[in-house]
């Protein structure tokens, strides 16, 4: 998809609400072939906003439930959003994701790349700026709120939910402490349940 992107004149870029630094280290931890700028400040949001290009809907999080995110998003983490301009300035393809539960509060899926694609070539040809997507193809179903909630759970060994970032070198591991804590009841449902041998 970034060949025929690349092959019709364009380019594909990120942007985050983090520091360049970290941009940086995901473009690569991730091999993303395109550049991730990083924008934790919001000017580029800003800009884009005011331009009437696209909005995109930022949270952000009370002092008491910060989970470590204004560290690295000081004025609030972006939601997921895609935008595509032709070099006049005109709008080819616009969508953001507003967070809720029903959309996993932004952590679920994004419109197909090949649908926007097709989107964005079929709007070459127009004179008007493209209107807000709200009901596009997206690449799949979202969970529901509680499967997400028990995703999270997983993620954290089961003792409490942990979000999903960008792992690092000194990051603390939990299956040692997540073992000691579950192996007697493991046991002990072991034990209840039958495992009568076959005699036929």
């Amino acid at each position: 998809m970034l060949e025929q992107i690349r092959a019709a004149g364009g380019e594909v870029f990120a942007i985050t609400s983090e520091p360049q630094t970290l941009a940086t280290e995901a473009q690569e931890s991730c091999g993303i072939q395109f550049v991730a700028i990083g924008d934790p400040h919001h000017e580029i949001r800003d800009d884009c906003a005011e331009r009437g290009l696209v909005d995109v809907f930022y949270n952000t999080i009370p002092g008491d439930k910060n989970m470590g995110f204004r560290d690295v998003h000081p004025k609030g983490f972006f939601q997921p959003a895609v935008r595509s301009v032709h070099k006049s300035g005109r709008v080819l393809y616009r969508w953001r994701c507003v967070a809720k539960h029903s959309n996993m509060s932004g952590a679920g899926p994004r419109p197909e790349a090949a649908y926007a694609w097709d989107k964005i070539k079929a709007a070459m040809d127009s004179e008007h700026d493209a209107e807000l997507d709200k009901n596009p193809v997206l690449g799949e179903k979202s969970k529901s709120w509680y499967q997400f909630l028990l995703m999270l759970l997983a993620h954290g060994w089961f003792l409490r939910p942990k979000t999903f970032a960008l792992a690092r070198e000194g990051d603390e591991k939990r299956p040692v402490a997540w073992a000691a804590k579950v192996t007697p009841g493991l046991i002990e449902i072991y034990d209840q349940f039958p495992n009568a041998p076959d005699p036929f």
